[in-house]
């Protein structure tokens, strides 16, 4: 497949960008808001989320049916995620089809923000936190964002707490809204066998009146302070560890090396974690993750296991850690590259994987990088490539947290 990217810009401010391949046979578009946690304020978090949800309740022209209906009739694969750093809309949908999808999310871009429904939905919302409260790994992982980004906006819960969500008050949503959603804060992306020129003028169309505005985003100066916690968690039968660290920004071309190193260290299969704890029944599960984010990032070192045998379980993790540089092989090295490009490839060959690529790589203020020049970047890393970001960002945690199963 060739896709050949454009873009565009509206007049007041909105982007449009776009792989096209007529030889695709269906179509995508999303339209991606860079705004998420870290844009609010801590005392209305989870307002990005919240207001996620209010789009789907429907505009001034639709109600919340009139919205599944209309997804419905041209068979759409549509969905919507909020995230530390963005927001966003799309719809996958037959080539004919793209251009009533893209009437239909402009549409819910506008929000009627009815009172009925935002109480309908602020209720919805805290049966959703209640969820992740049950859930081990979920209460592990916001504690430990919370203690490692102490001070920064990404220690915001994406959800929200109890206490934000109850006491949001709609006009501070309203406000939100009119901030965050301006054109010059948004991105139209779009795939498949396209005309992009009929796209941009459809989106002049529809969007051309939105607001521009200065949203902006303050990039924190950050550097974790090393702490540790352990708490026992209710209703559990296992105990959850987690250890977080320092990584390359996701602008920051340190990144591949991250990836890579991260799937070496803690693939789920075929990792070195996964043949010292997991194959030899000291963990049932222990996995490295890298995450890039706007302007910093992280490692998250996860594993469950009994609670006996969590002093093990970390020791293990340390010094799997610790002699990862001189450790590496490059057998290894080839299988962590041949599996990202695989993912990569996987990810690419429909032109939902494609517009979400580009709607993402604009949200965090990247250009757009072809797929090709992301393989051949890869593909050209080295051991000492891979032993100089580990110099750069050793795998020594800053945070460790642990859930434990209550004793007896």
């Amino acid at each position: 497949m060739t896709f050949v990217y454009q873009e565009a810009r509206l007049s007041n401010g909105l982007l449009v960008v776009g792989e096209v391949d007529q030889s695709t046979h269906t179509a995508a578009a999303g339209f991606f808001v860079r705004t998420g946690a870290r844009d609010e304020s801590s005392n209305i978090m989870g307002v990005s989320h919240f207001l996620e949800h209010m789009m789907f309740k429907g505009s001034a022209h639709r109600t919340a049916l009139d919205v599944n209906n209309d997804f419905d009739e041209i068979g759409a694969s549509h969905n919507a995620f909020t995230s530390g750093e963005m927001t966003a809309f799309h719809a996958h949908v037959l080539p004919e089809h793209i251009f009533t999808a893209i009437e239909i999310l402009s549409d819910i871009l506008r929000p009627a923000l009815r009172d009925e429904d935002f109480e309908e939905e602020r209720g919805v919302i805290l049966e959703e936190i209640a969820m992740y409260e049950d859930n081990p790994f979920m209460r592990l992982y916001e504690k430990m964002m919370e203690t490692y980004y102490k001070g920064h906006p990404l220690s915001h819960r994406v959800l929200g707490t109890k206490q934000t969500v109850a006491a949001l008050p709609k006009d501070e949503m309203s406000t939100y809204f009119f901030n965050r959603y301006a054109a010059d804060n948004m991105v139209l992306a779009v795939a498949g066998p396209i005309d992009f020129e009929k796209v941009k003028l459809e989106a002049e169309r529809l969007c051309g009146q939105w607001p521009r505005g200065k949203p902006g985003r303050i990039q924190t100066p950050f550097t974790p302070t090393p702490s540790e916690f352990t708490h026992v968690m209710p209703n559990t039968n296992r105990a959850y560890l987690g250890m977080m660290m320092p990584a390359p920004a996701l602008g920051d071309s340190r990144r591949y090396a991250s990836s890579l190193i991260s799937q070496i260290v803690g693939d789920k299969e075929g990792s070195k974690f996964y043949w010292s704890l997991v194959e030899t029944g000291l963990a049932e599960e222990a996995s490295c993750s890298y995450e890039g984010r706007d302007g910093v990032g992280e490692y998250l070192v996860f594993a469950a296991c009994e609670n006996q045998n969590v002093a093990k379980v970390e020791k293990r993790l340390r010094a799997e850690m610790e002699k990862l540089g001189e450790a590496l092989q490059q057998e290894e090295l080839d299988r962590a590259r041949a599996r990202i490009a695989t993912e990569i490839a996987l990810a690419s060959e429909r032109p939902s994987g494609r517009m979400h690529r580009l709607g993402s790589q604009w949200a965090y203020g990247l250009p757009p990088i072809p797929i090709e020049i992301e393989m051949e970047r890869i593909e050209k890393l080295t051991l000492n490539d891979l032993r100089q970001c580990l110099q750069e960002f050793p795998l020594k945690p800053a945070v460790v947290g642990r859930m434990l199963a209550p004793q007896g």
